[in-house]
């Protein structure tokens, strides 16, 4: 969906498809005339936004076929549905039994990940509404920290710059810019926003940035001015809260221990990379805990524990409020990304909280003066 800035700039609101399993093409559809209709239909939205992933195996059936690709974007506009922003995170196999450290593969040394975020690219250009010329990929912050040598922050630098090539090329061929957005996340190479503009500081301004997760920037206990004002193009902002659990209180966390997803934990004091370790003593229990499990953004857990929400909030108004007052939002491109709804407690209806999901985002966004269109 689409709201009118206080400046005058609109504002794209998307959710992310990663939440739902297809890799293959096949799937893509199914969801587009399934469970993104009935979302479009709960939330009454005229045009609903998606944060499209493809997986790899997706992009290269869609590059591979321009047939293919015509008919996904004839879809989507049956459907009532566009796309402005992808999620080129997750290579494949985003929902196989077990993911974790498997999610940073391969990462920003490895030509394949250079391949596949091109091939996004381009097919984005392709997505794009007639009456929109820029586009969004949000990427992973470069790689897992282990393992990071000098020979392979050189080879990133190498694809960085055939990357910012490519994407300088593909905007003199079709008129439209496409952005890569290198998300900051715990335990990464790029963790925080100063490391962000330490190691992404001198690239090409016009078509990389940064996308801003809310969960990773509230679990890496980052304050939100600090986030708004790090100095590089905000390519997108993730829509997102953690879990956060009071001291003595985090034994209620082992309620969201599941197997498939990394759960990075920290406290003022302390970090770990997974849930489970933390809670067997990894973390001193006289301090809060914040945990990288998306949580529904408007929906509270059983007490003790409670959301990164109001962190949210307030990045949220810096973000589109600069100063205060009608200069331009730092990001246009919203997307609300909870992919944690199938290892969530309890039973959900994913249609229906995606749908209360966007409701609660587009409402904070009214009361910051922007306008659906």
């Amino acid at each position: 969906m689409r709201l009118l800035h206080p400046s005058g700039a609109v504002v794209h609101l998307a959710y992310c498809t990663n939440v739902h399993p297809a890799e293959d093409l096949a799937g893509i559809h199914e969801q587009l005339t399934g469970v993104a209709a009935r979302i479009r239909a709960l939330s009454g939205a005229g045009r609903l936004g998606l944060g499209l992933w493809l997986s790899r195996r997706a992009a290269r059936a869609l590059r591979d076929d321009p047939a293919k690709l015509t008919r996904l974007r004839a879809r989507l506009d049956e459907q009532g549905l566009e796309v402005v922003t992808l999620n080129g995170f997750p290579y494949g196999g985003f929902h196989d039994e077990v993911v974790k450290l498997r999610v940073y593969r391969p990462d920003w040394a490895e030509p394949e990940r250079l391949a596949y975020t091109l091939d996004l690219a381009e097919i984005l250009t392709a997505l794009l509404p007639d009456d929109v010329t820029e586009g969004s990929i949000s990427t992973l912050p470069l790689a897992w920290r282990t393992g990071w040598t000098p020979a392979k922050a050189a080879a990133v630098n190498a694809n960085l710059t055939v990357l910012a090539r490519g994407l300088r090329a593909l905007a003199e061929r079709t008129g439209k810019t496409i952005r890569v957005g290198f998300e900051p996340e715990p335990g990464c190479v790029v963790e925080t926003t100063p490391q962000a503009v330490a190691l992404l500081g001198g690239a090409d301004p016009v078509h990389l940035g940064v996308c801003l997760d809310a969960c990773h920037l509230a679990v890496g206990l980052e304050e939100a001015a600090d986030a708004a004002a790090l100095g590089l193009p905000i390519v997108k902002l993730q829509v997102s809260s953690a879990v956060e659990a009071p001291a003595g209180g985090q034994q209620a966390l082992a309620a969201y221990v599941e197997e498939r997803y990394l759960h990075q934990t920290r406290c003022a004091a302390g970090y770990t990379d997974d849930l489970p370790e933390a809670l067997a003593g990894g973390l001193p229990a006289d301090l809060p805990w914040r945990t990288h499990f998306h949580m529904p953004l408007h929906a509270a857990p059983p007490p003790p524990l409670t959301t990164t929400a109001p962190y949210l909030e307030e990045l949220l108004g810096r973000l589109m409020i600069p100063d205060g007052g009608l200069a331009a939002p730092l990001t246009r491109h919203l997307e609300v990304e909870t992919y944690t709804w199938s290892v969530l407690p309890g039973p959900v209806d994913i249609a229906e909280g995606i749908a209360a999901e966007l409701d609660w985002t587009r409402r904070r966004l009214a009361a910051l003066g922007l306008k659906e269109i």
